[in-house]
């Protein structure tokens, strides 16, 4: 039979973690969860003679109580916490023996720090789900139940080490050092100076010491700090805002500028968006977010990439002892790896952490031979299969490349997309499969009204697109009712550019008819909530949200499902839509969607799909016989446009760039 223990207290936030977690699936917007503080996890389980990336528990402020049925070695780490057995103190960070029947009672925690972990010799044994045990309790899958622990549940073990692998503890020389103030090792870029933001931006991003916001999560740290100058008046077709930009891959990691809002994007967060970010934390130095407390504060300090601690360190170093980090400087580079000319069109390779790299095609544009050049490299790259990469994202005018950087340095993949890049296929060459769609849409959902009342509640109540969005989308692109909105979008055919805007396969869309591309800017700051399955648009893109949580997209209603909770993720892929897939919408009343909602989420719902074919060729035609109309649209598009921007800088909601 196999041994398992019995949760009698929950804790505040007690999940099943492991690492590294949920690896390979970010290109449909599944974040790769696992522990927040990657380091005390590991050493925790190293401890243990378990395998570093064994299942155990991540606690957020509080810890649990749990009965073990079997005697079991058990190791807690992490942030500073009182723990007992069977009534009894026992120390931190070393191996303990919870006898059979025996409760470990894990307390409340102390600080500095924000999250201890409880490691058990043997790992945790629930099912897996895409690959890992790890929860996402935003996605309600992984840890067995996709949620965190409850009274009284019953967690399996699995087969411990040999009891001479178990070792007295973590050394002291290895355990990482927890602070109010903390120095996080960052490098430049993706987005720096001077193309994105001011050099006074960025020497103030690195002069400042940031204060941690009490709204933070797994999904992202909030920080207090300096509303940047920035170096561009608007984001153009990506959104008003000059933090828009069109929508790309994040890291894990990166210092996330939604509006004037910065955020440490975490391990839950999401793995497409269109905003900015200066600087990205280095993978060793990560552990760090898991245990920034509110009110704390960060100072990031630049370090040159190749000069960053291994992520497989565990020990001196991995320099988490130290409370500072020593560096003499960054790349100065502003994050820019190199420019090439390309096979047809210009290529910037940009430095996405110390394990990853954004590959940019052309100017900053909304233009679809752009993807088709993405596609293409995405193509290329999946069929080489080089060891080394771990994770490639499309955007709409990018590609994100996740490396392991001890397997495949930065000049060794630079030197190989080289090779690729020379080798691509003529964009008019490009033909895809290319399914249309037919999805609902309930206009103006009373959902989103709701998610709008609650933003104008809690977030702010004066912003210019409150209380109602749909009016505001109008505004922006001059149209003369909000009925032309409704017969614009519904008139419209939507190509799929991304998947995992917003999480758990929510498309990032944009019409293949320029004349129906709305353009719009999103909430500054973000919501704090969206319904599962809202829809959106933000520049001149439409989003489906994946799941419920926070959200910029200005709302136009809501549709049906498009991630399938009920596979298991084997043999049948959970997510609904597919890169260059066209979607259509029909029309359906809030009461109809909700039917079919429920449908959907029993099983009972039928996709509307017919397949086609995109070809590049086709649609550069189009565009040379309607350019006279497209021009005049736009041409109207832009004066609203400009109207609006006007306004904004009147009262103040735009920042004056020199």
């Amino acid at each position: 039979m196999t041994a398992a223990f019995h949760v009698v207290r929950p804790g505040m936030q007690t999940t099943v973690q492991d690492w590294p977690a949920r690896v390979g699936y970010w290109h449909v917007g599944v974040p790769p969860s696992g522990p927040m503080d990657d380091l005390s996890f590991r050493l925790g389980n190293r401890a243990l003679g378990n395998p570093e990336g064994a299942a155990g528990l991540e606690c957020t402020l509080g810890g649990p109580a749990l009965r073990f049925e079997e005697p079991t070695w058990v190791c807690v780490t992490g942030a500073p916490v009182p723990v007992t057995v069977n009534g009894k103190p026992v120390r931190q960070w070393r191996s303990v023996l919870v006898p059979a029947g025996g409760i470990l009672d894990v307390g409340m925690v102390r600080g500095p720090g924000m999250r201890c972990y409880i490691l058990v010799a043997g790992g945790i044994e629930v099912p897996e789900y895409l690959g890992s045990r790890a929860t996402f309790t935003l996605g309600k899958f992984g840890g067995g139940t996709g949620r965190a622990l409850a009274v009284g549940a019953a967690l399996p073990l699995g087969t411990p080490s040999r009891p001479e692998q178990i070792s007295a503890g973590v050394p002291g020389d290895d355990q990482p050092v927890f602070a109010r103030r903390w120095e996080l090792a960052v490098t430049e870029g993706p987005h720096g100076a001077p193309e994105f933001f001011t050099r006074g931006d960025f020497d103030t991003i690195i002069g400042t010491d940031y204060e941690v916001h009490f709204n933070s999560d797994r999904t992202g740290v909030r920080l207090i700090g300096p509303k940047p100058q920035w170096a561009r008046q608007d984001g153009g077709e990506a959104g008003l805002h000059p933090s828009n930009i069109h929508d790309t891959a994040y890291s894990i990691g990166a210092l996330d500028f939604t509006g004037d809002t910065p955020i440490l994007l975490g391990p839950d967060g999401p793995s497409l968006g269109g905003f900015v970010c200066p600087v990205t934390v280095v993978a060793a130095d990560r552990w760090k977010l898991g245990q920034l407390t509110p009110g704390d504060k960060v100072r990031f300090v630049p370090v040159r990439a190749d000069r960053a601690a291994s992520l497989r360190e565990l020990g001196a170093a991995r320099r988490a002892a130290w409370p500072v980090v020593l560096s003499p400087g960054g790349d100065g580079d502003d994050g820019v790896l190199a420019r090439r000319d390309g096979n047809e069109t210009a290529v910037t390779y940009r430095r996405a952490g110390n394990d990853g790299m954004l590959i940019e095609y052309g100017d900053m544009t909304l233009d679809l031979e752009l993807r088709a050049r993405v596609h293409a490299l995405h193509q290329a790259l999946l069929e080489r299969k080089e060891p080394g990469v771990t994770e490639l994202t499309p955007g709409v005018r990018s590609l994100q490349v996740r490396t392991d950087p001890d397997r495949l340095p930065t000049a060794k993949l630079l030197d190989l997309l080289g090779e690729v890049e020379a080798e691509l296929p003529s964009a008019d060459e490009l033909v895809v499969p290319s399914r249309t769609v037919s999805l609902p849409l309930s206009w103006d959902d009373p959902s989103t009204r709701e998610a709008i009342t609650r933003y104008m509640h809690g977030v702010r109540a004066d912003a210019p697109w409150c209380p109602w969005n749909i009016e505001f989308i109008r505004r922006m692109n001059g149209l003369a009712t909000v009925d032309d909105v409704f017969d614009t979008v519904f008139a419209a055919e939507y190509l799929v550019l991304g998947l995992g805007d917003v999480y758990l396969g929510a498309p990032v869309a944009t019409p293949t008819d320029p004349r129906h591309r709305l353009v719009t800017t999103k909430y500054n700051p973000a919501r704090t909530w969206t319904p599962e399955n809202a829809v959106g648009i933000g520049g001149a893109y439409l989003c489906i949200y994946g799941m419920e949580g926070p959200g910029g997209y200005q709302f136009v209603g809501r549709t049906t499902q498009v991630w399938n909770h009920r596979s298991t993720g084997l043999g049948e892929d959970p997510w609904l839509l597919r890169y260059f897939d066209r979607i259509s919408w029909y029309p359906v009343s809030a009461e109809e969607l909700l039917d079919l909602r429920a449908d959907v989420a029993a099983g009972r719902g039928e996709l509307r799909a017919r397949d086609g074919e995109f070809k590049l060729a086709d649609y550069r035609r189009f565009l040379s016989d309607n350019a006279d109309s497209i021009e005049s649209f736009r041409a109207t598009q832009a004066e609203a446009f400009t109207a609006e921007r006007n306004s904004w800088r009147a009262a103040g909601e735009l920042t004056e760039t020199p």
